[in-house]
């Protein structure tokens, strides 16, 4: 009888297609990725699962701004979003859109039958609501009467809802994560989750709204739409087939669920370990394995966010450095788990030192040996001696390490393992000095170095696969190895590999990259991060704080900000008088304008503010010439922290228009006195 194949379910978060997505989003899906390929090297039956989350208010409000159809305007989106995938080697089963009908048909049910059986319930939602944060608070969370997050008024609003209650779980939630130590991860996560959510007292949870109108309908109460959590989450047992009546679907729930392993941002673990477990308590089964909740990655200036502007397009670095270089830094550069933070500087140093010094040097090296002294062919090894066994000992210890490493899902540690071989060979090649023991005629001692160097290389493609899959099958090629020579069994011992596979030279897999040419590219990447961030603080600042509709409208949007917990606001929030009186802006004439060396996009400008002349860095150099900006009266953000761009300290912003192309500085008239102040 044939023993069946193991399986491994793996999810990332469903995202939100409010807006296309940034590099953090990239994050997630790339560490899935790879648990996903380790997996499958490992002979698992995995079943990865990634999506989007297409209901709410805020997607019906973009589609409207954007003058489009609310389909037509997620279809772009979701189009632009797979063909990232695509780009990254995302190497998904399943892409989960909760707008499709495998989707929408069992949430409709679901929900009847939680109302049926008691665990929803109809009420009034009520709470205090803080404007520029998009929140709703309980009495006992506020601070002084104010909102906890920013210190800013609140105000008293009430909407009918169904509820779910989450009180009644509250003592087998506990008593799961109890039986369970390694529901959470990392474990600090679960203290967070106890002594800020549970202990304090588990809220019932709003699960409709009635102040839009795109989601998924109440069946018997049509006027509310399903709310974010019971929508959202649901999807990981929908894609596989939970609800189904088709026979072969409901196999495949039977076979994949539960979840090995939900991968989410930290900032929305509360909802995979409070919310998710006590639906899937009130339906009947049986809960996720696991939840890893990493860290953020980051800007200098904090957490990148689709409603701050401040985020880099991963497409852009797919193109210039391709998807191998950019899924290593994610992977290598942060522990998971952590934060981390995005840098020109270490993004260029792993490339450079890593990829190309390290893994391109060991590959590229090797390769031109084989076919200058071996005729390019692996020949057959002979006696080892002591370094050959101390290269094959670190090997096989390096294998059991990278598995321990990737159990745990600790991505970086696997990789630096792996690192530790490449190292170890290049070193090996400089101390046992091939170009000599052909000079001299060892051809026997020739032959095994060759052999071990070809053996390791075979070793740390197989390794890097799950990471570097484009690396892995080009190296592969290159070195004639087999599908045999692939498999994870094949690297558990040295020494593996047949003689006589035919090594061709190649080029370098991953050319050293010129440092100032590519920090200067990545500044100006970066700055353009920034000043969309500006950008949208300006837009925001500007907006009138008397629109009544606007604010109503920003009320319905607030709580499934709140409840989404993932800072991707998509349009243009209200703000207060007193958010708009932080920023400060003032009249100043440009004196000095000159190109950024290495920059082409970048102009330094010097600005007279009367009391003061500022530095100022502006990405305006492919729209004016430096010769016309002198003397031009412009309107600065005089209190914005100080960025270095490309090296250049920038103290401020200047403020201006575009439209397509063209962009237009915002000017004032000659007569009004430099410093003064905008109103």
């Amino acid at each position: 009888m044939a023993v069946s194949q193991q399986t491994f379910y793996i999810t990332t978060p469903i995202y939100y297609p409010n807006d296309f997505l940034h590099i953090g989003h990239s994050y997630t899906t790339v560490a899935a990725d790879a648990m996903a390929r380790y997996k499958r090297l490992r002979g698992y039956d995995v079943m990865y699962l990634t999506g989007t989350d297409e209901h709410g208010l805020k997607i019906q409000q973009r589609a409207e701004q954007a003058g489009k159809d609310v389909h037509d305007f997620l279809d772009e989106i979701i189009s632009w979003i797979r063909d990232l995938w695509n780009r990254l080697d995302i190497s998904y089963d399943d892409f989960i859109r909760t707008t499709e009908e495998r989707h929408t048909k069992v949430v409709e049910a679901l929900f009847e039958r939680l109302i049926d059986q008691g665990d929803i319930y109809l009420s009034d939602y009520e709470g205090w609501y803080c404007t520029p944060c998009e929140s709703f608070w309980s009495e006992r969370e506020l601070q002084d009467g104010k909102c906890p997050d920013c210190g800013r008024e609140v105000q008293f609003v009430r909407e009918e809802s169904y509820f779910f209650r989450m009180s009644k779980y509250v003592d087998r939630l506990l008593e799961y994560y109890e039986q369970h130590p390694d529901f959470i991860q990392p474990e600090s996560r679960k203290n967070e989750m106890i002594n800020n959510f549970i202990k304090p007292g588990l809220k019932d949870l709003c699960v409709s709204r009635t102040s839009f109108d795109w989601g998924i309908h109440v069946q018997r109460d049509p006027k509310h739409v399903v709310y974010v959590w019971l929508d959202a989450l649901t999807n990981y047992i929908t894609a596989i087939g939970y609800g189904s009546d088709d026979p072969a679907l409901k196999a495949k729930f039977e076979k994949y669920w539960p979840a090995d392993v939900h991968f989410v941002g930290k900032e929305i673990v509360r909802f995979h370990v409070i919310y998710w477990p006590i639906i899937l308590m009130a339906l009947g089964l049986p809960l996720p394995k696991k939840v890893y909740g990493h860290g953020f990655l980051m800007m200098k200036d904090g957490k990148m966010s689709k409603s701050k502007g401040n985020v880099i397009d991963p497409k852009l670095l797919i193109d210039r450095y391709g998807s191998d270089a950019i899924r290593y830094f994610l992977l290598r550069e942060i522990p998971f788990g952590q934060d981390g933070v995005f840098t020109p500087e270490s993004l260029v140093q792993r490339l450079n030192f890593d990829l190309a010094n390290d893994l391109g040097n060991l590959i590229h090296r090797t390769a031109a040996m084989m076919n200058r002294f071996v005729d390019g062919a692996i020949p057959a090894p002979g006696v080892k001696t002591a370094i050959d066994e101390e290269l094959s000992a670190l090997f096989e210890e390096t294998v059991q390490n990278v598995a321990d490493d990737m159990e745990s899902m600790q991505f970086s540690l696997a990789l630096s393992e792996v690192w530790k071989v490449v190292r170890r060979a290049n070193k090996y090649i400089d101390e046992v000095a091939p170009w000599n023991l052909a000079k001299n005629g060892d051809t026997d001692r020739l032959n095994t170095v060759m052999y071990n160097l070809a053996e390791t290389i075979r070793g740390v493609a197989v390794l890097i696969s799950p990471f570097l899959p484009r690396a892995a099958v080009i190296i592969r090629d290159q070195y004639g190895f087999t599908d045999a020579d692939a498999s994870w069994e094949s690297v558990v011992h040295f020494g593996f590999l047949k003689p006589g596979n035919t090594v061709k030279s190649g080029t370098p897999l991953f050319p050293r990259l010129e440092v100032e040419a590519e920090l200067a590219e990545l500044d100006e990447l970066a700055s353009g991060a920034l000043a969309r961030a500006a950008s949208k603080q300006a837009e925001s600042s500007l907006k009138a704080e008397g629109d009544q509709a606007a604010k109503q409208t920003a009320a319905t949007a607030s709580q499934e900000t709140k409840e989404r917990a993932d800072d991707e606001a998509t349009g243009k929030p209200q703000i207060g008088i007193d958010v708009f009186g932080q920023v400060e802006l003032r009249v100043g004439q440009i004196e000095v304008a000159e190109p950024v060396p290495k920059a082409d996009k970048l102009l330094r400008l010097e600005v007279n503010l009367g009391s003061e002349t500022r530095q100022i860095v502006s990405g305006i150099a492919k729209h004016f010439q430096p010769a016309e900006l002198v003397g031009q009266k412009v309107i600065v953000v005089t209190n914005l922290k100080p960025v270095k761009l490309r090296g250049v300290e920038s103290n401020g912003m200047i403020l201006a228009a575009s439209e397509g192309d063209v962009l237009k500085l915002a000017t004032v008239p000659a007569e009004i006195p430099n410093g003064s102040i905008v109103k």
